[in-house]
């Protein structure tokens, strides 16, 4: 069983089990969600404002819905935009385009690699302790 925390939304003690809200506020989370979803397949062509405006939700929960992978916009949908965080594309979902995503996987792969190999490197050597005598 995790360790008991409060809720960052609405204060409430509850058991942690990695995420920072408890079952209600992750309840409501996904009720705004579907709302949403139903939303946007209904009105293809909505944008970010009528959807926030329409459902009385804030536009950074939507924005948030998209960044999380949650919902994703079709080809159609190009009145919601949604940026790369690293190059500034515009994007259907998530954080980062699909090139980014694979150069920030192969920096990532590379650092590994060299953390493996001096670790591997350090650990070969011997190490030996010289202490010098007082006469």
């Amino acid at each position: 069983m995790g360790d008991l925390r409060n809720c960052r939304r609405c204060g409430k003690l509850f058991a942690y089990m990695g995420n920072p809200l408890c079952r209600q506020c992750i309840d409501q989370d996904e009720e705004l969600f579907i709302k949403v979803r139903e939303y946007i397949e209904k009105n293809l062509k909505c944008t970010t404002i009528e959807v926030a405006s329409a459902l009385d939700v804030p536009v950074e929960k939507i924005l948030q819905f998209l960044r999380e992978g949650k919902l994703e916009l079709g080809k159609e949908n190009t009145n919601m935009l949604l940026d790369c965080e690293r190059c500034g594309r515009s994007i259907s979902t998530g954080r980062y385009c699909s090139e980014c995503a694979t150069a920030m996987e192969q920096e990532f792969r590379k650092g590994s690699r060299n953390f493996q190999e001096r670790r591997d490197r350090e650990q070969s050597r011997m190490y030996t302790a010289y202490r010098r005598k007082k006469y």
